[in-house]
């Protein structure tokens, strides 16, 4: 039992307000009695005091997010709404059914492509995808269709070489060594 005269009111209150309302039909809380009633009414009655008092305590001023409106409501019911809002604020990416997982790939493909160095690396990479995208399209694991279309490999690695030769900057020569203290002349 704590010696906060913060709480003893509170409990003192709470007491009378359930002896008052008629909930309460036993003697008002002792040192050695329990803190909280053991009825719901008791327990929801000690909540709500609780809550009043972090108020008017001021602990729940300035929270993030005070005075702004919820995002995202209005909008049709969605019980994946948290899922969602998680993927997008940690941005995360590769989840979801293969139809919106292949989607966004396609989308990234020149600049996934870009990055790989080897023009077998690129043709494998191309290929793999078309292979997972035809596999998509096979399986019906529910979901929206898939409506990715598969690459044509010779003309993505044809585009892949002429930005790789596009982006690659004239070399200028080297400057000369310079020489250190201890080697002059």
């Amino acid at each position: 039992m704590s010696d906060d005269p913060r709480q003893t009111a509170a409990r003192y209150r709470l007491d009378q307000e359930l002896r008052e309302s008629g909930l309460a039909s036993d003697p008002p809380e002792t040192a050695d009695a329990p803190q909280r009633g053991s009825t719901a009414a008791e327990r929801a009655a000690y909540v709500e005091t609780s809550i009043q008092q972090a108020i008017r305590r001021g602990e729940f001023d300035d929270l993030p997010g005070a005075g702004k409106p919820l995002p995202d409501l209005g909008g049709s019911h969605d019980p994946d709404w948290w899922i969602r809002r998680k993927i997008e604020n940690e941005n995360l990416t590769g989840l979801g059914p293969p139809a919106l997982t292949l989607r966004v790939e396609h989308a990234e493909l020149d600049e996934r492509m870009d990055a790989i160095r080897h023009e077998a690396e690129v043709r494998e990479a191309l290929e793999d995808f078309n292979r997972r995208v035809i596999e998509a399209r096979r399986q019906l694991l529910g979901g929206p269709p898939v409506v990715t279309p598969t690459v044509d490999v010779e003309e993505r690695v044809r585009g892949w070489a002429e930005r790789r030769r596009d982006a690659v900057p004239v070399a200028s020569p080297p400057p000369p060594p310079r020489r250190g203290w201890f080697r002059r002349r």
